[in-house]
């Protein structure tokens, strides 16, 4: 099977945003997409393991899109059959090494939080091929060095984990763990400067899985790819933004967006709200919204002012305002909560530091109690 991109994760997120993009521009365009979609379990995880029987099965999926678009109501399903392979890592790893000898042009993942952990039981053995590494990043360094000596072209890595400057970050931990190993120089050279380690930004609500396979999502999306030589995209999307400021998209969803659920979850918390209290719930209530509103209004739009970006914030924070009260999406406040304190840090803290280095006369009272509280 010839699949050019080789994707790892099975999350509903990349259902509705990368594989939703590949299948939406095939259909349009054959030449605007590169190619079928293999995808790759990583996890022991057993919703995982159902979706990947169904896409073998049925080797197609729904994607819901139901929201407000340009005052518009939105409510459409569309079936995407981007994917047509699907793969276990710990049961399939000779076949994926083969894959990636010959096949694969680019590199997707989304791995969550846990994705760019590094493991001691990842060790120079593994260059052979006979077990799994247990590290995304180790997986890497074996399938690259396969492709690597196996003398194909160039490839582009496209991670959509949401870590600041992500391309780099899986680019730095993948060549350490080729150090750690000991391999030739040369091997370090491909891996610096032949493969093409992308940052992006991805942004779009995907709120509730369909089972099997599926998933429900918001008419907004968005991902934003740093501009660089050599890069080969998936395919042609007016979703997908090619930029030489990544930066200011990433500033924009932080600490508008993010910022903002993590901050209703925060009074969520304190309130001790109900289990199944949506974002939409909390922004028709006054003892969600009016302190939210503050935040932004007092605590946020402040700092984009003062680096000369207040209007693009205020135009985005509509946005925002319009997504959060998307009347479809089920996105619950107990399932933003997760990972709560390291959010907070995270999401909260920036803006802080920011006015600080921008020399603010403001308190942001409401962020430094949120995050003083545990």
């Amino acid at each position: 099977m010839n699949n050019p991109i080789l994707q790892f994760g099975t999350s509903r997120f990349l259902q509705a945003h990368v594989d939703f993009f590949v299948a939406v521009a095939a259909r349009r365009d054959p030449a605007s997409s590169l190619g079928k979609i293999t995808v790759v379990q990583t996890t022991s995880s057993a919703d995982s393991r159902a979706r990947v029987e169904a896409l073998r099965s049925a080797g197609r999926y729904p994607v819901r899109i139901r929201g407000l678009q340009r005052d518009e109501t939105v409510d459409m399903t569309i079936e995407c059959d981007s994917i047509t392979e699907a793969l276990h890592a710990n049961e399939d790893w000779p076949l994926l090494i083969e894959r990636m000898k010959r096949d694969v042009k680019v590199i997707v993942s989304n791995t969550a939080d846990a994705g760019y952990a590094l493991f001691d039981e990842d060790t120079a053995d593994l260059l052979d091929g006979q077990r799994t590494p247990r590290g995304f990043a180790a997986k890497l360094a074996v399938l690259l060095h396969a492709r690597y000596r196996a003398g194909a072209a160039p490839i582009t890595l496209l991670p959509c984990e949401l870590v600041s400057r992500n391309g780099d970050t899986l680019r730095d931990l993948v060549i350490g763990v080729a150090r750690g190993w000991n391999v030739d120089e040369a091997f370090i050279g491909y891996l610096t400067k032949d493969c093409v380690w992308i940052n992006s930004l991805v942004d779009r609500i995907v709120s509730e899985p369909i089972q099997p396979v599926g998933a429900i999502a918001e008419p907004y999306a968005l991902w934003a790819i740093e501009r660089q030589a050599g890069v080969v995209l998936p395919c042609e999307h007016e979703d997908i933004v090619v930029t030489d400021d990544l930066a200011h998209y990433e500033r924009l969803k932080l600490l508008m967006l993010n910022l903002g659920h993590t901050m209703l979850a925060e009074i969520w918390r304190a309130r001790d709200g109900a289990a199944d209290m949506t974002v939409l719930d909390a922004m028709r209530d006054p003892a969600y919204r009016e302190p939210l509103e503050a935040v932004w209004r007092d605590e946020v739009l402040p700092v984009f002012a003062a680096l000369g970006k207040r209007d693009v914030a205020e135009e985005y924070l509509a946005s925002v305002r319009n997504r959060f009260e998307n009347p479809f999406l089920v996105h619950r406040l107990a399932d933003i909560a997760r990972n709560h304190d390291e959010k907070k840090g995270r999401r909260f803290q920036p803006v802080i530091d920011l006015a600080h280095e921008l020399k603010l006369d403001i308190e942001q009272k409401r962020l430094r109690d949120a995050l003083a509280a545990h």
